[in-house]
C-alpha cells in the first residue's frame, strides 16, 4: 500500500514534469521568432576633448561630445513571451593601443505595455564617451550600433542587433577645453 507522502511526491513529480513540457512548448513557440527592427541613428557635429583621468596616474584622455538623432519602432518584437526589452546603444571603434573599443552610450528598459516607438531627437548621451587614451582624436572609423536583449518569460535570452549603423568621424584637433 503507497503512503499519503508517497502518493502526494508522485502526483507533485507529474505536475512538475507537466509544468516543465508546457513551458519548453511555451519556449518554442517563439524561439524561431527573428526580432529584429530598423534603426535610423544619425549624429551632431563630434568633438573631442583632452581631459585628465580621475584616477591617480592623471594621464590625459580623449572626451567625445556629439548628440544623436535615434528612431525605431519595437512593438512588433513585443509578443505574448517578451516580459521586456533592453536596449543600449553602442559605439565600437579601433585605436592603435586596443583591436576592439566598444563604449555604450545611451539604455533604456521598455516594458510590455509601455510605448516602444523611440523618436529621440538632439539628445546628448547618457554616459561619457571616454577612450582610455588618445584614441577618438582624427577616427574616422566610430560606429553607432543599437543592440538590444529580449527578456522572455521562458526560454534563452537572443543578443540582437538592429538594422543600421551610423559612422562618426571625430575632428583632428581638440575642442577649446574651459578646464583639466
Amino acid at each position: 500500500m503507497h503512503s499519503f507522502l508517497s502518493r502526494s511526491n508522485t502526483i507533485f513529480a507529474f505536475t512538475l514534469s507537466v509544468l516543465a513540457a508546457l513551458t519548453f512548448g511555451c519556449f518554442l513557440s517563439t524561439f524561431f521568432d527573428a526580432n529584429q527592427a530598423d534603426v535610423i541613428l544619425r549624429s551632431g557635429k563630434a568633438q573631442v576633448k583632452s581631459v585628465r583621468e580621475m584616477g591617480s596616474s592623471g594621464e590625459r584622455s580623449d572626451l567625445g561630445y556629439l548628440t544623436l538623432d535615434m528612431k525605431t519602432n519595437m512593438n512588433r518584437i513585443f509578443n505574448w513571451n517578451v516580459k521586456q526589452l533592453f536596449l543600449y546603444l553602442v559605439a565600437e571603434y579601433k585605436t592603435d593601443k586596443n583591436p576592439i573599443n566598444q563604449v555604450v552610450l545611451w539604455d533604456r528598459i521598455i516594458l510590455r505595455g509601455e510605448n516602444a516607438n523611440i523618436d529621440l531627437n538632439d539628445i546628448s548621451p547618457k554616459y561619457y564617451f571616454v577612450d582610455d587614451g588618445q584614441g577618438l582624436k582624427g577616427n574616422d572609423n566610430v560606429t553607432l550600433t543599437l543592440y538590444w536583449n529580449v527578456i522572455p518569460n521562458a526560454g534563452i535570452l537572443p543578443h540582437i542587433g538592429g538594422h543600421g549603423q551610423h559612422k562618426i568621424r571625430f575632428p583632428d584637433e581638440y575642442a577649446p577645453s574651459t578646464r583639466g
